[in-house]
């Protein structure tokens, strides 16, 4: 199965790691972590204190507890929206909700590599358990559900839309996760291959459907380049393809000092280039979610 970004990056900043597996047959070499460090930007991050609010562990639908967050500011409202995150610190996904009033957060860590996300939600009931637990302890009407992947959570998103979830999740936020395989398998495009159309295929009937105000759907990458499998930027210029718009390039600063390089907006799809082929770069993204989720309701 793919993998995202190197244990060696990860590790350095303290969140869930990647695992770096032995090349096996049918499966696809380890990212060739970049030995870069950056410091043009400021890599500011979100406040990892507690926020005042009430959680629960949801358990017995996955092998992990699983953190289900209502802020103090929400408590009052009729009905809420809810954030499904994969692969990050829950206080990020908890200062997200917080940041846009009505909204309550899950947070979701599976371990290592994308498989990991995506094994559990290839049974669409694993999803549908979840949402069902999570309004039940709400005790709330749940008016929208978005669904939001860094790094190697974009496994489970990708496994959710491919599922019949698809029509019941009304946005995703992918943060620099989205990869596929070559064709052949480990050789990079400039060498001539081509990417594995098939792992894109939720994604580009979501990009379709954002186009057309169906769906809402941003997607935010850097320009880390594993060099064995598609980055996110391959992927990103793949969907453009695919629904026949062109990157605009623009010079504007993003959130927490992330420096934006190029934007496609159509309908209810945003599709972000950022600036950064580094660690810090990377988990820029993730820190940067609130912003991110307030930027798509906008």
């Amino acid at each position: 199965m793919l993998k995202c970004i190197a244990a060696t990056l990860i590790l350095l900043l303290s969140l869930p790691a990647e695992g770096l597996l032995a090349q096996q047959k049918g499966k696809m070499a380890p990212q060739n972590p970049s030995p870069m460090v950056e410091n043009t930007r400021p890599h500011e991050r979100v406040n990892n204190e507690e926020i005042s609010g009430e959680t629960w562990s949801i358990d017995g639908i996955l092998e992990d507890s699983i953190d289900l967050f209502l802020p103090e500011t929400s408590k009052n409202t009729d009905s809420l929206s809810l954030l499904v995150h994969f692969h990050g610190l829950k206080s990020i996904a908890n200062y997200a909700a917080i940041s846009n009033p009505g909204w309550a957060s899950i947070t979701i860590n599976l371990g290592s590599g994308s498989s990991a996300y995506s094994a559990p939600f290839t049974n669409p009931e694993t999803f549908t358990n979840l949402i069902h637990t999570a309004k039940t302890k709400l005790n709330k009407p749940v008016k929208t559900i978005f669904i939001s992947g860094w790094s190697a959570g974009y496994g489970a998103v990708r496994a959710i839309l491919a599922s019949d979830n698809y029509e019941i999740v009304d946005g995703v936020i992918l943060l620099d996760g989205m990869h596929a395989g070559y064709i052949p398998q480990g050789v990079p495009m400039a060498a001539g291959s081509k990417i594995k159309e098939e792992d894109l295929k939720a994604f580009e009937k979501l990009a379709k459907d954002a186009t057309k105000n169906n769906k809402t759907f941003i997607f935010t990458h850097s320009s880390v380049f594993p060099g064995t499998y598609a980055s996110t930027t391959e992927c990103a210029d793949y969907l453009i393809q695919k629904v026949s718009l062109i990157q605009t390039p623009v010079l504007k600063e993003g959130p927490l000092g992330m420096q934006l390089l190029g934007e496609v907006s159509k309908g209810k799809l945003k599709i972000l280039a950022f600036a950064g082929n580094t660690a810090p770069d990377h988990v820029d993204h993730l820190h940067g979610l609130f912003w991110f989720l307030d930027y798509m309701l906008d």
